[in-house]
This record gives C-alpha cells, sequence and structure tokens, in this order.
C-alpha cells in the first residue's frame, strides 16, 4: 500500500538517508516484494528516490502540473 504524506521534519529516507524536511513530501511504502527491506516492513522514500524507483510522477490537472505518488489504475482500484 502507498501512502503520500507531509514531514513533520523528523522524518529519514530509507534509500538515501536523506532527512525529509517539513513541510516536504515523501511517500510510505508497504514493501511486498522484500526488495529494499524486510518483508512487509515500511519503507519512506523521499520525492527524489520516489521518482527513481518509479513511484512518482508529474501529471497536469486543471492546467496545473502536480506530483502524485498513484498511478492511474491505483485511481481506478478506489
Amino acid at each position: 500500500m502507498r501512502r503520500g504524506c507531509i514531514s513533520s521534519g523528523r522524518v529519514n529516507c530509507d534509500i538515501c538517508n536523506r532527512v525529509i524536511q517539513y513541510p516536504e513530501r515523501y511517500l510510505c511504502v508497504d514493501e511486498e516484494d522484500g526488495v529494499e527491506a524486510e518483508k512487509g516492513k515500511m519503507v519512506r522514500y523521499c520525492v527524489e528516490c520516489a521518482f527513481k524507483k518509479g513511484y512518482a510522477h508529474y501529471k497536469e490537472e486543471k492546467g496545473e502540473k502536480i506530483l502524485t505518488f498513484f498511478t492511474e489504475s491505483d485511481i481506478n482500484q478506489v
């Protein structure tokens, strides 16, 4: 499961260990494949690492470019 979050200032990226400052966005993912962490563990990605992993992208909505951590298939499942 993916969760888009806003940092409270005490969050570190689990991939690059960068401190995610308030009010930066980050992504929490329950790793099911066990690639980045132990199976079932929640992993936090800064925006840059989420882009590298393919979890983040920009989309155009109402004439604005917005950052999203969700794909069209994720949105259609809700």
